[in-house]
């Protein structure tokens, strides 16, 4: 019977704790006339980051369908960092985004948001429509 009540406790506590991102960082993908820029220099940023500070719960989620010419939303997963391999994410992030709006061509290419002060909560995507899982673990 103890054997038991442990197996049950052990799968209830992985399952609990499993996937357990409540906090997102957003990043927007926003079109001026010709389409929105592409989200690859983030997302090699994202996959770079991720083989070299060797995070575990790393996720990444992307809202499409929020305007006509395919604008669209990255939420990355934070609660997996520590606080250093957060801030070193954010500032990574923010340099990424930076590169890739100066790059950019002023009268035709759109451009890519990030505010690293604003936390998207869980609860605010599971009400998000057009939302898929680009990444886990």
């Amino acid at each position: 019977m103890k054997k038991i009540a442990i197996i049950i406790g052990l799968f209830s506590f992985t399952f609990f704790f499993s996937q357990n991102n409540e906090n997102y960082l957003q990043i927007g993908y926003h079109s001026m006339c010709c389409g929105t820029p592409s989200a690859d220099p983030v997302m090699n940023y994202v996959n770079q980051f991720k083989k070299k500070s060797k995070v575990k719960n790393f996720e990444v989620y992307r809202q499409s369908g929020l305007g006509r010419e395919g604008e669209f939303n990255l939420y990355v997963g934070t609660d997996g960092f520590s606080k250093t391999q957060k801030s070193k994410f954010i500032s990574g992030l923010r340099a990424t985004v930076n590169s890739q709006n100066s790059k950019r061509k002023t009268n035709s290419d759109g451009t890519v948001t990030f505010d690293e002060t604003g936390m998207v909560k869980k609860a605010d995507l599971s009400n998000a429509r057009n939302l898929t899982l680009l990444k886990n673990k």
